[in-house]
């Protein structure tokens, strides 16, 4: 694939590995996969040419928010991709559209393959989709770098000052405003379109061709989608990715799934969630700040997208649903908010030195695979000695109810020791049963939760000394009853604080269900913060400490 400016660097990483990391970087960097081969070239060269091509102002309609979900090979959930169109008006001087997106690599690939964090912001001209400014904010593993990068500008005008900004060729594109210009084509049965990107001082050749039409199944839902395939003149090995693009069959070509092909394994960027935001944010904002999604009367979403009611002023009539909380906000009454990140350091006996660290996370608010949902995440590894002694680095998603925290999709990738483990498991909530990617069905109670979603659920649950709570948990294929018991309120010493807490004790219904003897000690503010939590092993006495301490807790 394209060289990115990490790779011109001198690495000590060379052959299969380097090239693994180098696919799968320029892979996402690019926003939505292979989709970095695919810019359109704003100089009428040739026949098909896509700038020369009618454009189609549909796919920048402001406020649409695109999630995208990556795997890679054996990595179900290697990356997360958003996608905004922020805003439109005056920006920089000219009549402009900002686009924005967030890349980032999760878990397992991003502790071990690639640590990626990137945010783009693109400002292009509103009838041609042309850029004619972009920020790009790069954390590539020990790369941190903040470019601006001029474009198109007319002639007569200088370069915008910024503390690095380079120039861009003229009538080009960059990766953000490709994707969007190739949304705007035709994309008409067997035509090709001459493409072009410009990636910092090289450019690539490509061409875009529409191979036919498909009935699509994804995670959204099934629907017919335009099949288009990507091939790079003059570069076999960016060739043989053999990326094949599949939009919707509408105006706004909305890109459902793209699929490249990766010597370690299939790369595919699926879209996970579809909206459109009634109140976009001011140009660069950041994805981070974004407001809610109010899906609007006859909006052509994506496939298994439902649209809602529209707000009223006296709120919803009657027999209908009220729309849902704004798109990164969580229900009002629960302890945890969206951003929200959880750092955890575990440590063996008295030992100083941690063996293991975890962290968990609390995503977006958004429609996940057409649920009103949020995307809870966990990354559990072992470190320094512990991981001699017992290697870990397990991956868990958990897709769950925006207002219940109940789970309706789980994620599980495992790799302990010489145990390596995959699972998705879609749950019916309504009809009590679990569906595990292997074709097995589990019957199990309504409301039932998985390791990951009740970790959050208590939180919100009485947690006054003496009361005991009860809910059904899903583990290796079977639902059993965790009791969560309120034992007694006091204080615990962390981080040198002494913060007021109370002890919570966590078994299951099982003979030998207390045998780990599990404590979790919880913040009794507002937040519930899970503080410590300690078990009894078969290595030893466990502690995980919460790594930072937010201040006003004691």
């Amino acid at each position: 694939m394209a060289r990115s400016d990490r790779e011109n660097r001198p690495t000590a990483a060379s052959g299969a590995g380097r090239r693994a990391r180098l696919g799968l970087a320029i892979t996402l960097a690019a926003t939505l996969a292979a989709l970095c081969l695919c810019a359109a070239s704003g100089r009428a060269q040739a026949p098909g040419d896509a700038s020369a091509s009618p454009f189609n102002a549909a796919p920048y309609r402001v406020g649409e928010h695109l999630t995208y979900t990556v795997s890679f090979s054996n990595f179900p959930t290697a990356a997360h991709v958003e996608l905004l169109v922020a805003g439109r008006g005056q920006l920089y001087g000219r009549e402009g559209v900002e686009l924005q997106a967030h890349v980032e690599t999760l878990g397992v690939v991003s502790a071990a393959l690639y640590a990626l964090d990137n945010n783009y912001v693109t400002f292009v001209d509103a009838a041609t989709g042309l850029p004619y400014r972009a920020q790009h904010s790069i954390h590539q593993g020990a790369r941190v770098e903040d470019v601006t990068r001029d474009y198109n500008a007319p002639l007569g005008d200088s370069a915008l000052a910024a503390k690095q900004t380079v120039g861009g060729m003229s009538g080009t594109y960059d990766f953000l405003s490709a994707l969007y210009r190739l949304r705007a084509l035709a994309l008409a049965p067997g035509a090709t379109y001459m493409l072009a990107v410009q990636n910092g001082a090289t450019v690539y050749n490509a061409e875009l061709k529409v191979t036919g039409r498909e009935m699509l199944k994804t995670n959204v839902g099934s629907s017919n989608a335009i099949v288009t395939q990507v091939h790079v003149r003059g570069n076999s090995e960016a060739d043989d990715y053999r990326v094949r693009v599949y939009f919707t069959d509408d105006e706004r070509h909305v890109p459902v799934l793209i699929t490249a092909r990766h010597r370690a394994g299939e790369i595919r960027v699926e879209l996970a969630s579809a909206e459109i935001q009634t109140a976009p944010q001011p140009a660069g904002a950041g994805l981070a700040a974004t407001h809610g999604p109010v899906r609007q009367p006859g909006l052509p979403l994506p496939p298994g997208v439902t649209p809602s009611a529209p707000p009223s002023a006296v709120g919803p009539p009657a027999n209908t649903t009220a729309q849902p909380e704004a798109a990164g906000a969580a229900a009002p009454d629960l302890p945890f908010k969206p951003g929200e990140q959880l750092n955890f350091n575990f440590f063996l006996g008295d030992g100083p030195q941690p063996v293991g660290v975890a962290s968990f996370q609390v995503r977006a608010r958004a429609r996940y695979f057409s649920r009103d949902g949020m995307l809870l995440t966990a990354s559990i590894q072992t470190a320094g000695p512990g991981q001699t002694l017992f290697p870990v680095n397990d991956q868990i998603n958990s897709y769950v109810d925006a207002t219940t925290v109940i789970p309706f999709r789980t994620e599980l990738s495992l790799l302990e020791n010489k145990r390596r483990a995959r699972f998705v498991v879609s749950s019916d909530q309504n009809g009590g049963s679990a569906l595990f990617e292997d074709g097995t069905r589990v019957e199990m109670p309504v409301g039932t939760h998985d390791l990951l979603s009740v970790f959050y659920a208590l939180r919100s649950f009485d947690l006054t000394p003496g009361k005991r709570n009860a809910v059904s948990l899903l583990v290796n294929k079977r639902p059993r009853l965790l009791f969560i018991t309120a034992l007694r309120g006091g204080q615990i010493l962390l981080g040198g604080q002494q913060i007021p807490a109370v002890e919570l004790s966590l078994a299951t219904n099982e003979t030998d269900g207390n045998r780990f003897n599990l404590r979790l000690w919880v913040s009794t503010d507002s937040r519930r913060l899970p503080l410590r939590l300690t078990a009894q092993t078969p290595l030893g006495p466990v502690r995980a400490d919460l790594a930072i301490i937010p201040t006003g807790l004691n």
